[in-house]
């Protein structure tokens, strides 16, 4: 179980991990606050980073704030969208068809009967169509980037987009494929790029500004917007 740190209104989840060399802070997409540090890193030495830091979060927290109006949910009724690779699809209920979901002629088509367990029908068919078109894009930046994934996973990661395990493996949140193709693949770089540096180091962002000059722009773009792709 993780530590939590308060400095002053400030609460931080505290994560350690032998991985890291530097101490990190990170404001996630809910605007929860995390700061990372290696296994022997002293609690005063995290609070002066985060003392050193608190004009920057303060400025993250607004404009995640700002950023947080309310979103209605979705509705599985005929009509509601549902974007896909960051086009939004309208919903077609249908009394009978080969298979519960599926989506044709610009359309998703889903069984009427099983519409009060849209969502879930939603979610499996997303986690089984990342698989597929992430796979695809891992191998094309693998080759470009040096490096071999140990496999490739489709989950549910909560907050996170991606992550990179020890061992060499890269986890894809399912909602990924709801962003649009440019932001997917920032991801993806961005996880196998671990596999050079497990951490955020300035040599990690020099390696992911090599392979995607402008990963800058579709960085910000998914902090302030991506988490209004994953309503459902």
């Amino acid at each position: 179980m993780n530590d939590s740190l308060t400095v002053d209104d400030l609460t931080f989840e505290v994560r350690r991990s032998p991985r890291r060399k530097t101490v990190e802070i990170t404001v996630d997409r809910g605007g929860e606050l995390i700061i990372s540090g290696p296994p022997d890193v002293q609690a005063d030495v995290m609070e002066n980073f985060i003392r050193d830091k608190k004009f920057w979060v303060y400025t993250k927290l607004a404009e995640k704030q700002a950023l947080q109006q309310p979103i209605k949910g979705k509705e599985f009724v005929s009509g509601e969208g549902f974007p896909y690779l960051g086009r939004s699809y309208r919903l077609l209920l249908v009394d009978a068809q080969d298979r519960t979901l599926r989506l044709e002629a610009g359309r998703f088509r889903l069984l009427r009967s099983e519409a009060v367990r849209g969502r879930d029908h939603l979610v499996r068919w997303y986690s089984e169509h990342a698989l597929t078109w992430i796979r695809q894009r891992v191998r094309q930046w693998s080759n470009r980037l040096g490096v071999t994934p140990s496999r490739v996973e489709i989950r549910e990661l909560g907050y996170r987009w991606g992550s990179c395990s020890k061992d060499g493996g890269l986890n894809f949140h399912w909602a990924t494929v709801l962003l649009p193709p440019s932001l997917v693949e920032y991801v993806i770089v961005h996880e196998l790029v671990h596999l050079h540096e497990a951490n955020h180091t300035p040599e990690f962002w020099q390696r992911v500004e090599r392979a995607m000059p402008d990963y800058e722009q579709r960085k910000a773009w998914l902090a302030e917007h991506g988490g209004r792709h994953v309503v459902l």
